[in-house]
């Protein structure tokens, strides 16, 4: 599965979060840190879905960049 991610510039670092898995956060001091951080949050994320034996959501989000 692939979900999108959506990493935003924070004061002091950067944020992510995954739309499709409500929860799934992460931060890091720099957009390498907060990459890292937020796969191993979706991993975890899903790990714990699964072993409560909860639905683990589709990922639906659509990632685009738009120029302006």
């Amino acid at each position: 599965m692939r979900y999108g991610v959506v990493i935003e510039k924070a004061k002091r670092n950067y944020s992510a979060y995954v739309p499709d898995l409500p929860g799934c956060v992460a931060t890091g001091r720099t957009p390498g840190d907060v990459s890292r951080e937020i796969r191993k949050a979706v991993r975890f994320h899903i790990e714990a879905l699964k072993k409560e034996g909860l639905a683990v959501p589709p990922p639906t989000t659509i990632c685009d960049y738009v120029e302006a």
